[in-house]
């Protein structure tokens, strides 16, 4: 069945402190757009897992009377896979930013999934029992808000050599098995860590597929960072790394994922762009709404 999801788009970072946020939002508009994510982990909205309530404010002020949703892209670093010290204060972080959705009516909430570095690899199978057990509990306050947690699938990069396969994280949420967490299916970081452990990245998606009511767009060519350029446009140049570059200038296999993947019905599709890029926006939304015009519909 044929599935029609709204395509929306990444904001720019900004100001931390919010005094540039209005003009971001100002710069989406025309464009047409279902929904616009804020990275919301670049703004002061939270300090040791407390709202900072006047900063909220204007922030959702900011966002009223505009004409698309919004969905919320929360630390990066959060990281249930953790050492287990810091999973209280991850708990407290995410529960805020589930707050933050809710007070601008933002259904999604993006996390990543868990990292490990080398040293920590032993202990996988329990971190990723700690992990079910934190996403969980943020799954039940997530409910209670309205909104759902979008677990982001990674690839192994920097300090951290271990999280989740395309297909272990399907598990993983199979396992949670709540309706308020999810997968938030970022495709160039699948190809990427499909390229890294030489798995089938297609056979990995169908797994994922009907978990992803979020939806990562853009592209690369599913091939690791070099450690290290002089200039960020070389890693452009050799084609290496999670480049965000517009949709259908890498090679993700944008037309067999529309073809063998079922996604759920409510699901939204965000382009992740590279601020580089930001020139050839319409260009890359209109590639994302005729991937998304091409998708199937199924539900678990």
């Amino acid at each position: 069945m044929s599935l029609s999801i709204p395509v929306g788009l990444a904001a720019r970072e900004g100001q931390p402190d919010l005094s540039d946020f209005a003009a971001t939002l100002d710069d989406m508009a025309g464009l047409g757009l279902g929904y616009v994510e804020i990275p919301a982990y670049a703004y002061d909205l939270v300090i040791a897992g407390r709202l900072l309530p006047a900063r909220v404010a204007e922030f959702a002020a900011i966002c009223e009377g505009r004409g698309h949703g919004f969905t919320i892209h929360g630390p990066l670093s959060i990281n249930f896979m953790g050492p287990e010290a810091q999973l209280p204060r991850f708990l407290e972080a995410t529960k805020a930013f589930i707050e933050i959705c809710a007070r601008i009516g933002a259904p999604h909430l993006v996390i990543h999934a868990g990292m490990m570095q080398p040293d920590e690899r032993h202990d996988f199978e329990n971190a990723a029992g700690r992990q079910r057990d934190c996403l969980h509990r943020a799954g039940e306050f997530a409910a209670e808000h309205a909104v759902t947690l979008c677990v982001e699938n990674l690839f192994d990069f920097g300090p951290y050599a271990a999280t989740p396969s395309i297909a272990r994280l399907a598990r993983e949420l199979e396992a949670i098995g709540h309706d308020h967490v999810r997968a938030t299916f970022d495709f160039s970081h699948g190809l990427i860590h499909a390229t890294q452990h030489r798995y089938d990245f297609l056979a990995e998606a169908r797994a994922l597929a009907p978990f992803s009511k979020h939806l990562h767009l853009h592209d690369s060519f599913g091939i690791p960072d070099l450690p290290w350029v002089y200039a960020s446009a070389e890693a452009n140049a050799f084609g290496f790394g999670d480049l965000h570059l517009p949709q259908g200038w890498g090679s993700v296999p944008w037309a067999a994922i529309a073809a063998q993947c079922a996604f759920p019905p409510e699901a939204i599709a965000i382009h992740e762009l590279n601020m580089r890029f930001w020139r050839d926006r319409h260009a890359a939304i209109d590639a994302a709404r005729a991937f998304a015009a091409g998708l199937s519909h199924s539900a678990i």
